[in-house]
């Protein structure tokens, strides 16, 4: 397989993936809107090396090993599902508090280190350990030269940090901010809702570890 298809194999499923709301996508718009820019933009890069962690990871056998022990796929499904169903009932219980314009930080526990919130919020998606180890798994093989692999690690790292820090600066501007002060708690509400949900349906899924 030479290296354009390799290239658009990879990137024409990772891509449209990247940008279909899910929980790092939820978790972005969130600190953005109740915590600011810089919360925005530190939960981007924070989701951007954990996934850059797992294409990582991928690359250098992750995906062989999870095929080969199903039962540590079907682990790390029930743990991060598990998870994100945790940090949504954070989110519904968490008290209402203005939106702070400023860009600082807000006071809500999950919010105080955004660059931490959203690598866990990557790190325990299992929908992030499906993708890259069926993609890579199909497009890499021992052939394939060491430099496309760190140049395809690159590339995810880039295209997740540079959509994110799109999404992030413009839910979090200040006019953006000022129509949906009034409706920051709703956006917490809702945010831990979509993150109750999409780790219920994970679990309900875990029957089968690379279902989708």
């Amino acid at each position: 397989m030479n290296t354009s298809l390799i290239l658009l194999s990879v990137f024409g499923i990772f891509i449209p993936a990247l940008m279909l709301p899910g929980p790092d996508f939820i978790g972005v718009v969130r600190s953005s809107m109740t915590g600011g820019t810089r919360s925005g933009l530190l939960t981007t890069l924070g989701v951007s090396l954990g996934l850059l962690m797992y294409s990582s990871l991928s690359l250098l056998g992750l995906s062989a090993i999870l095929v080969q022990y199903e039962w540590l796929a079907w682990a790390v499904r029930v743990l991060g599902a598990s998870y994100l169903i945790y940090l949504g009932i954070r989110l519904l219980l968490a008290k209402k508090r203005a939106v702070d314009l400023s860009g600082r930080i807000g006071r809500a526990k999950s919010t105080r280190n955004p660059l931490l919130f959203g690598f866990l919020v990557t790190l325990t998606n299992p929908k992030a350990i499906v993708l890259f180890t069926s993609v890579f798994a199909t497009a890499v093989t021992a052939e394939t030269p060491t430099w496309l692999l760190f140049l395809m690690i690159a590339l995810v790292f880039a295209s997740a940090l540079l959509w994110y820090s799109i999404v992030s600066l413009f839910m979090s501007s200040k006019p953006v901010m000022r129509r949906f002060e009034k409706l920051s708690h709703i956006v917490e509400r809702t945010a831990g809702a979509c993150f109750i949900l999409i780790g219920g349906k994970l679990l309900t899924d875990a029957r089968n570890p690379f279902s989708t």
